[in-house]
């Protein structure tokens, strides 16, 4: 009978081995591998963890799913670019902390890739949470603190707790990308994720493109999605603050749900009913010809219950009726009257609409919208302001900049105040006649009589000028003749070639004379290595900006034609546009659309003006920079190198777009790795490479070299010729890589931005100024790199020992270029 007792305590033991050998436990230990079709299963057996093949493929991968919905529903991938063959995988836990996958022995295809601190004395444990959260813990810390978790690393699924968006503090993004296809679970076309550009906000997105955006967050939920607010099942957040921005959604009931970005571009929200055993679209994200992003261009409104779907706003018109009235709504709306800032403006409120894309966007969470009003009225580039939160009667503060793209009509009663010129609504007898707008309809009606009196004086006099100008070009004025070559009959005048030129105009000096007032020195607005710039005004009204060459100016004949001749065939929204020239005699004269606020540099330099650039102007000033130079270097007719980038030669429009100006020094090349030498080495002091002022070499890297300085200038607010610090003799640039190396960037901003800037956007745009401010051209980036650096949120490559040059390296490279028979001309900024 003892031995029989025996027996049967041993059977059991091993009958109880067996099946725990077997069972579905939730950790994985160390030297405790999966082999492929073993599995660990959830405390609650809500989720499964194992190998599986996916829809008719053969191909094995590790993944996670209900444990009891079938047929088998996958909500995350590991190795989801990287497939087995056959059963060999093997998914186990290092003694470091580290998850992997490997085939034949020891042949890692995946891995958790966690670069641990706590290798040492550390006892790490697997676990998969009844969330669908697999996490790597050290069993010591009482399971605070993960080591690694699924959940940062999602696929195409969005499970509830899950956090979508952006660390701030690690600069991990959590966002989703679909399968290819049922069969094959690797990254496809679609995307879905949290842009932190200005006010955070969702795209969804197919390959480069957006393809849809989600309403904003209003404090309760996103605009024209009710049932985020309105349901029984599930809340909803999105966090917004220094450390973190994520939406996260989570679940009142027992509910099964889960949020997926299907292989075919759908977002549905999915809801498992156990009665029918079926998953059932609880809600998912419309999709219709408004739904796209940006159906009706800039300022364009899209409507589904309008037999045509675009309109613009309310002060705008078609900015291609053409196209508008063939259909293509895609370049949307322009003003009707442009906005002048010198006089105040008004906002038009709409509301039931999708508030427009926030990447050029400002925002404060604590101001009143009487202080919003204040702040966008304030400043001139701002186009629209409201409300950021709608709860205890709205709070919070949210403006614009620039266009306002993908306005959306729908059930919200959120409003949004749009600028527009006050001319705009008096046209439609919109304006209240209170005490304030009285005053300002009989200001605007006094004005308007004097215009009219005036008009009359100045035509009378326009005609007399004509009739001696008749006389003068009868006594020895000049011709011009079908090459756009001009003669004059006194020897003593210049003779120009000048081709190809039928873009532009051909204006008399007589008519310049007329429009600046015989150049009087109060239309004076500026002064170059050219010769002095004079506003003008033309006949129709147009207001332009003449540089007239100047006798003891730098630049000469062949400066100007060469400006003429470049700029005339470049047309870009970041290029100032030349209207046209004139030669008469030694006069050469060149005409320009005249810029509201001048130059950047007399903002960048100015303690007072300096105020008014917030950190949202100075990085869509870098942008506009940026593509305008792209568009020389690879897209323009002419491939231009400009040679001579500095702030003062980038102007600034009504509306604070930069736009770069003065090619008299511009090149002509052919190809991205062009370099030419010359011996006549120009630019200014600042801006120029190593490579072009030691040994006369220029390339489109000279320009990225003179970017480079000019970011880390608006950045800054300080000149890099000019830089002093107490600590050290380095320029701008030294002091920038300094700071770079401490890892302290961010005190190179401006003081006056530190309320306004986005840290990140400070940051990477100072990376990418080192970048191109390095001391090899070589080592620089294109600028279609610098464009797609500045707009994406990527790693950074880091940068190498930038070219330093102070006023004393200046005169090293004088010596240098003076021994190999250089000449260097290096013109000074304004």
């Amino acid at each position: 009978m003892e031995l029989c007792r025996i027996i049967l305590v041993l059977l059991s033991s091993i009958i109880f081995l067996i099946v725990s050998c077997f069972a579905a436990f939730d950790r994985l230990h160390i030297n405790q591998p999966i082999k492929d079709g073993n599995t660990i299963v959830s405390d609650g057996e809500i989720y499964e963890l194992g190998f599986f093949s996916p829809g008719k493929s053969k191909n094995r991968y590790l993944g996670i799913w209900y444990k009891k919905i079938s047929p088998r529903t996958v909500v995350w991938v590991a190795n989801r670019q990287t497939p087995i063959s056959d059963a060999s995988g093997v998914f186990e836990l290092t003694t470091e902390g580290i998850l992997q996958i490997y085939i034949g022995g020891n042949n890692v295809i995946w891995s958790s890739n966690v670069t641990s601190v706590f290798a040492r004395n550390m006892n790490p444990v697997a676990q998969l949470l009844d969330s669908g959260n697999l996490v790597v813990w050290d069993e010591r810390s009482n399971n605070e603190n993960p080591i690694w978790q699924s959940f940062d690393y999602p696929g195409d699924t969005l499970l509830p707790g899950m956090k979508f968006g952006k660390d701030l503090i690690t600069g991990r993004e959590r966002y989703f990308t679909s399968w290819k296809s049922p069969n094959d679970p690797s990254a496809g076309l679609y995307y879905f994720r949290v842009d932190t550009n200005g006010y955070p906000q969702i795209f969804l997105g197919e390959g480069q493109a957006e393809t849809l955006r989600l309403g904003l967050w209003n404090g309760v939920g996103f605009q024209g999605i009710p049932e985020e607010t309105m349901n029984p099942i599930f809340s909803t957040e999105f966090v917004v603050n220094q450390k973190e921005i994520y939406y996260r959604y989570k679940l009142k009931s027992t509910t099964i749900q889960r949020l997926i970005l299907a292989w075919d571009g759908m977002a549905r929200r999915l809801q498992w009913i156990k009665r029918t055993q079926e998953w059932v679209e609880y809600a998912n994200v419309v999709v219709d010809a408004c739904s796209r992003y940006g159906p009706c261009g800039p300022f364009g409104r899209c409507s589904m219950k309008s037999s045509l779907p675009c309109s613009c706003l309310e002060g705008f018109e078609p900015k291609v009726p053409e196209e508008w009235n063939a259909g293509d709504w895609s370049s949307g709306c322009q003003r009707k009257k442009p906005l002048d800032c010198r006089t105040p403006d008004v906002f038009h409120k709409i509301s039931g609409v999708i508030f427009p894309d926030t990447r050029r966007s400002w925002y404060n969470e604590s101001m009143s919208l009487g202080e919003c009003e204040m702040v966008c009225r304030r400043n001139c580039s701002c186009t629209a302001y409201a409300n950021l939160d709608i709860r205890n009667g709205g709070s919070g503060c949210l403006i614009w900049f620039d266009e306002l793209m993908d306005i959306r009509e729908c059930d919200d009663h959120q409003q949004l105040y749009i600028r527009i010129a006050t001319s705009e609504l008096a046209a439609k007898g919109q304006l209240s006649f209170n005490k304030k707008n009285g005053v300002l309809l009989v200001l605007m009606l006094s004005i308007s009589s004097a215009a009219l009196f005036l008009s009359a004086v100045a035509y009378a006099c326009r005609k007399k000028m004509k009739k001696l100008h008749k006389k003068e070009r009868g006594s020895g004025g000049h011709t011009l003749d079908k090459d756009h070559r001009t003669h004059t009959p006194d020897k003593d005048h210049t003779t120009v070639q000048m081709e190809n030129l039928d873009e532009l105009s051909f204006f008399s000096l007589h008519k310049i004379v007329e429009a600046t007032n015989n150049f009087n020195i109060d239309n004076k607005i500026g002064e170059g290595g050219f010769g002095p710039v004079y506003k003008g005004v033309l006949e129709n009204g147009r207001v332009i900006a003449v540089k007239r060459l100047s006798e003891t100016s730098q630049q000469g004949l062949e400066e100007f034609q060469n400006e003429v001749i470049c700029i005339a065939k470049l047309q870009h929204r970041n290029l100032v546009k030349l209207l046209g020239f004139c030669i008469h005699g030694n006069e050469r004269i060149l005409i320009y659309e005249y810029m509201d606020n001048k130059s950047l540099d007399s903002f960048l330099f100015d303690e007072t003006k300096g105020l008014l650039l917030d950190w949202p102007q100075r990085f869509h000033i870098i942008h506009g920079i940026a593509r305008g130079i792209l568009y020389l270097h690879q897209d323009s007719r002419l491939q231009i190198i400009h040679r001579d980038l500095k702030a003062g030669n980038i102007l600034l429009d009504s509306e604070m777009n930069p736009k770069i100006s003065d090619f008299g020094l511009a090149r002509k090349f052919i190809g991205q790795d062009a370099m030419a030498k010359t011996k006549k080495v120009v630019g200014t002091y600042g801006y120029i490479s190593p490579e072009y002022a030691v040994h006369g070499r220029f390339s489109i890297k000279s320009d990225v070299f003179s970017f480079g300085v000019l970011v880390l200038e608006i950045v800054s607010g300080k000149k890099n010729r000019e830089f002093s610090h107490e600590a050290h003799n380095d320029n701008l640039l030294g002091h920038a890589w300094r700071l770079y190396k401490e890892g302290k960037s961010i005190e190179l901003i401006s003081a006056s931005l530190r309320n306004s800037c986005v840290v990140s956007e400070v940051l990477r745009s100072i990376h990418v100024g080192l970048l191109c401010v390095q001391h090899h051209a070589k080592d620089r980036p294109t600028m279609l790199s610098v464009v797609l650096m500045l707009v994406s949120e990527g790693a950074l490559p880091p940068p190498k020992q930038p070219a330093f040059f102070t006023e004393e390296c200046y005169s090293e490279v004088d010596n240098v270029s003076s021994l190999e028979d250089y000449t260097i001309t290096l013109l000074h900024g304004r």
